[in-house]
């Protein structure tokens, strides 16, 4: 099988990061990069499109779970620990109890890889040029008022979308001061 996916896996201890790896690498579903914090997932998740990031409860410098909240909205995270710190941890990541057998992980990456391609496909349609094009100019207008990065100024209108339950292009027109509230 020809390896196209590249996942990250990220645990605090070096060697068990080695170990997982060569389980998923040596399936041929993905090839891996290895990482030990929070910060370095962040990185790479910022610059490439990674869907799947597979990791401990905790990290060199802090706890996976909070990391998860982070994360792009299409990068699904899988943590591997003990069930009881398992089950401290948010419904919304994808847990695996350890110890792991080769197949349970590398059946779990598949499942997760199939998960993100079903719901690539059935992806929202692309907004109209107008709406684009409100979302751009208020998310430059977080990033110079508010100093965010392109990236905070998008996750702020997403949530905040998210969490009032309009559209982006609605929640841009509030942000540009373009609707009246009242």
């Amino acid at each position: 099988m020809i390896v196209v996916e590249k996942i990250i896996v990220a645990f605090e201890n070096e060697a068990t990061c080695r170990r997982v790896s060569e389980m998923i690498e040596s399936s041929g579903i993905a090839s891996c990069v290895n990482v030990r914090s929070c910060g370095e997932v962040k990185r790479i998740t910022n610059k490439a499109r990674v869907n799947i990031v597979v990791c401990g409860y905790k990290l060199a410098d802090g706890p996976a779970a909070v990391l998860h909240d982070e994360l792009p909205p299409s990068c699904s995270m899988l943590m591997v620990a003990t069930q009881s710190q398992l089950d401290l941890v948010d419904e919304d990541i994808f847990r695996l109890p350890a110890p792991i057998s080769r197949g349970s992980l590398v059946a779990s990456v598949q499942m997760l890889f199939q998960i993100n391609r079903r719901l690539n496909r059935l992806a929202r349609p692309k907004r109209s040029d107008e709406d684009q094009k409100l979302v751009e100019e208020a998310k430059r207008l977080l990033m110079d008022r508010h100093g965010m990065t392109e990236e905070q100024a998008h996750r702020f209108i997403q949530k905040k979308s998210m969490d009032t339950g309009a559209k982006m292009a609605q929640t841009a027109q509030i942000i540009l001061g373009d609707v009246d509230i009242y």
